[in-house]
């Protein structure tokens, strides 16, 4: 109870962004699995802000060895966290509605929030290939 009671302090105390965003919206609109879903949204929504927030991630950015998207994505593999979308039941034909529905109301994020942008992210991680640095997407 004391757990959740500091977990709820500090998710009511920062400002959510993209990464909470897509997750609320797999699993919200979807049913993704909640842990899994943030396994394999983390390294690419990281990848997709690191640029944007350079500052704020260095430290993060330097743990994993300079590229904190394909660091993120090789921990993962290593502890044999899911990967893909795919792999936990996600279909492709949802992918596009994903992004519609995240760009409805939009968090805050550090980095634009366009629905290319967010269709690449989405992309990648349905098939689970490492997030490539980069301001693309």
């Amino acid at each position: 109870l004391r757990g959740a009671w500091a977990c709820g302090t500090v998710l009511g105390s920062v400002v959510m962004a993209l990464h909470h965003k897509l997750c609320h919206t797999l699993g919200g609109s979807f049913s993704m699995p909640h842990a899994q879903t943030h396994a394999i949204l983390l390294p690419h929504t990281a990848a997709f802000n690191e640029q944007a927030a350079a500052e704020q991630l260095r430290p993060a950015v330097d743990m994993f060895g300079g590229d904190l998207g394909a660091g993120l994505h090789a921990f993962a593999a290593s502890i044999g966290a899911p990967l893909a979308l795919s792999d936990i039941g996600f279909q492709h034909v949802d992918l596009a509605r994903t992004a519609d529905i995240a760009l409805l109301n939009p968090y805050w994020n550090p980095r634009p929030i366009t629905n290319e942008g967010i269709l690449g992210l989405l992309k990648d991680a349905f098939s689970g290939v490492s997030p490539q640095k980069s301001e693309g997407h």
